[in-house]
């Protein structure tokens, strides 16, 4: 059965979490992280809920498997906060979404 948007994104979503648990550990910017987080989660929410169930290419799988084991590797809470930005930008593309 092939891989579709819901799980690839599910995955993603898990990874954005972490981000998101990680970058709040900066104080002084955690509304900024907060406000980050939930914005990019609202934007996959959305494209799960219209596109969950379409199947996903592997290409467009492998990239989001990539971008989320870049993700993992991640201990700086700074650098989690600019992947915070950028992640969800990557995984949308490999969807075939616009930002």
């Amino acid at each position: 059965m092939p891989e579709t948007v819901r799980t690839a994104l599910g995955r993603a979503l898990d990874a954005l979490d972490a981000l998101q648990l990680l970058g709040e550990e900066i104080e002084d910017e955690w509304t900024y992280v907060t406000d980050l987080g939930e914005t990019w989660r609202g934007r996959l929410d959305a494209v799960v809920e219209t596109r969950g169930d379409d199947p996903l290419s592997d290409a467009g799988a492998a990239a989001i498997d990539r971008a989320v084991d870049e993700v993992s590797l991640i201990s700086d809470p700074h650098r989690a906060i600019d992947w915070l930005s950028t992640f969800p930008q990557v995984v949308l593309a490999a969807v075939g979404e616009r930002p």
